[in-house]
């Protein structure tokens, strides 16, 4: 069921909304040469202690994962692109890390992602695909617009992405956010404009391009939980929790 969310319900979201933002700022700035994956979980967590919030991944469950996932951020790195489960493992020179958070706040949830690379780049492809990834991420935002189709966001997506020479993995993509972190509608990353359901106000999406390098296949590692390319290329994952208001598009989970 989709639910419309009030002017005054969507101000409710803004505290979530910047949480979840100043937690990636932080994790950002952290996930360097050197830091394990643990120590970036541990620190989303003791963030989420210490502003009263609750995790939306600790328990999560889903029918496609194996169990709980037991923490409460996702670090998927290099041809990890989703759904990364935290493990043991030291960020080395050049990794391209995607960080996935969210978060409930007062009862309203916010959901963001991010990539950044572990100091110096191995390759301006891993620049390229961060940067167009980006793009896709500002295209769909723009294109979130009263009055349009949730299909003008997926194809101001896929336009980026076909575009710049990506395929496009439709399996997984945006979603409905506000009271529990994964609801209707699904948002596609390709599309076709003018289909779809029509965008409303007061309607609260996650808007979520990810590729990866030179396939659009994936497959699940063994931990049950983390999503890998078909091919061993890197993966990039870009996300915001973005409300439609009579304005337009309002990014709840803008970082400064």
């Amino acid at each position: 069921m989709i639910e419309l969310k009030t002017p005054a319900e969507i101000e409710e979201m803004r505290p979530a909304g910047e949480f979840v933002a100043s937690v990636l700022t932080e994790l950002a700035a952290r996930a360097t040469v050197g830091t394990n994956l643990l120590t970036l979980d541990r620190i989303a967590h003791q963030m989420i202690r210490d502003r009263g919030a609750e995790s939306c991944y600790i328990d999560y469950h889903p029918s496609f994962g194996a169990s709980p996932f037991g923490k409460v951020l996702c670090t998927s790195v290099n041809d990890a692109v989703l759904h990364g489960l935290p493990f043991d493992y030291v960020l080395r020179e050049g990794d391209v890390v995607s960080l996935d958070f969210a978060a409930s706040v007062n009862g309203w949830v916010a959901d963001s992602a991010l990539t950044v690379i572990a100091g110096r780049p191995r390759s301006e492809e891993d620049v390229r695909l961060i940067e167009v990834t980006t793009e896709a991420l500002a295209a769909g935002i723009a294109a979130a617009q009263p009055g349009g189709r949730i299909g003008d966001i997926s194809a101001a997506i896929g336009a980026v992405a076909t575009a710049a020479g990506y395929g496009v993995n439709t399996d997984f993509g945006g979603h409905g956010v506000g009271r529990t972190m994964h609801g209707d509608p699904h948002v596609p990353n390709q599309g076709r404009p003018g289909r779809g359901l029509p965008l409303r106000p007061g309607l609260v999406i996650a808007i979520e391009p990810w590729f990866l390098e030179t396939t659009d296949r994936i497959y699940t590692d063994k931990d049950g939980w983390t999503l890998r390319s078909s091919d061993g290329s890197n993966g990039a994952h870009m996300e915001h929790t973005v409300a439609i208001t009579e304005d337009g598009p309002v990014i709840l989970t803008a970082r400064g």
